[in-house]
């Protein structure tokens, strides 16, 4: 069959005309497809999914009344453009009352359809060919991907351990400090729970300010902390003048199909963001602003959510201890990052990893257990308690069932 004549004209940033024929698989799709192959072959046994990255559970019923009394009136109807007054007001006084920060809600805020999509919005303000965008490894590539379209190229930082997986900032070669123009970075961080500590951030300002450099702070789990208050990025005095941060209702208030968040920090950046917004998309639906809105007035909502993540974390972070595993709660998130086992005996066989993929895998075909594997700074791999369970008893049967099946094992580090 002929080629399509399209098929020539596929931009370059997509991989030009070979777009669509590479055979790599992306490790999210293998995951998927080893879960649904366990299951064909294991039918009626239960799949145990610690691989999640969003809530278990819906929106809190309060929070589906607000939206429902909101979307039935008629101011609601419209565009909404770069957000209404009452998510920026709201947004103000969340950023005052939880994080101990003053911004002005008109020109310091501007809502986003959700983090991911002011990650790849906010390039397009900042990047030109050339330009050196530095990123944590592992992590979130949503603005990477987009800072590459316009030319720009990645620095990755790695996460190790040794540093408590905070990126080594002196470690950038001078020549690569020259062409950088932003520095991205994710506290409480995905997939390794790490969190931030006050010096962190203040060497990372100073950083910002000696190199010329915008920092942009994905603070997707904002308040999805276990111990203190959350710790934004722009409570660090001098904050405001090199960078933004970006929030989310998806993590913090179990609402990640609404698709809902704000852009806050340096006013000059904020403005940058809502100029390209404004030609990208027309805003999210007022209604769901304004239901986001008010969970940001009610915080204790996500003291609920974070409760019952810690809750959880208290029954499986011993459960994988006894096994072997090197793992300890966080601070923060609802993520469990471990070193992958070398090799796991029991009943008789021997299974060899080479990788936090290879584990994974093994993890799902043998063990019926699904997790996401991490190999960019070494082999490792995420566990996440948002797996499916209702109620405390229902979590301890859960976390019970994995340590029976993970239990006919003995794993080598």
């Amino acid at each position: 069959m002929q080629e399509s004549y399209i098929q020539s004209l596929f931009a370059e940033r997509i991989g030009g005309n070979m777009f669509g024929k590479d055979t790599a698989i992306y490790k999210f799709e293998k995951i998927k497809r080893a879960k649904r192959a366990a299951m064909e072959q294991n039918p009626g046994k239960e799949l145990f999914d610690l691989g999640v990255g969003e809530p278990d559970e819906m929106a809190f019923t309060e929070v589906v009344e607000k939206l429902h009394e909101e979307s039935q009136k008629s101011e609601n109807r419209g565009y909404a453009d770069n957000g209404g007054s009452v998510l920026k007001q709201a947004a103000a006084r969340y950023m005052k009352n939880l994080c101990g920060v003053t911004v002005d809600a008109e020109s310091q805020v501007c809502h986003s359809i959700g983090s991911k999509a002011a990650l790849s919005i906010l390039p397009a303000c900042l990047i030109n060919p050339g330009d050196v965008v530095l990123m944590t490894v592992p992590g979130y590539p949503v603005f990477g991907t987009h800072a590459k379209y316009y030319g720009g190229t990645v620095h990755n930082l790695p996460l190790l351990e040794k540093n408590q997986f905070l990126p080594d900032l002196k470690s950038i070669p001078a020549e690569v400090l020259a062409k950088a123009k932003v520095l991205v970075i994710n506290y409480p961080n995905n997939p390794t729970g790490a969190s931030a500590t006050p010096a962190f951030f203040e060497e990372v300002v100073a950083f910002a300010k000696k190199n010329g450099i915008v920092v942009i702070h994905d603070f997707a789990y904002a308040a999805l902390v276990f111990e203190g208050k959350p710790m934004s990025f722009l409570a660090t005095p001098g904050a405001m003048e090199v960078g933004v941060e970006l929030h989310s209702a998806s993590k913090n208030f179990n609402m990640t199909g609404w698709r809902c968040g704000f852009v806050v920090g340096n006013e000059l950046l904020v403005k940058a963001y809502a100029t390209v917004k404004d030609n990208t998309d027309s805003g999210q639906f007022l209604g769901i602003q304004n239901a986001v809105a008010y969970c940001f007035d009610h915080p204790e909502i996500t003291e609920k959510i974070a409760s019952k993540y810690s809750r959880r974390m208290d029954q499986l972070v011993p459960t994988l201890q006894k096994l072997g595993f090197q793992v300890k709660k966080p601070r923060g998130s609802f993520f469990l990052y471990a070193p992958a086992p070398k090799r796991a005996v029991g009943e008789g066989k021997s299974f060899e990893f080479a990788s936090g993929e290879a584990f994974s895998q093994w993890m799902i075909t043998e063990n019926l257990i699904s997790t996401v594997p991490w190999d960019d700074a070494g082999s490792f791999v995420r566990f996440s308690v948002t797996f499916s369970a209702v109620g405390e008893s229902e979590e301890l049967r859960v976390v019970g069932e994995i340590a029976q099946r993970l239990g006919r094992f003995k794993f080598e580090f």
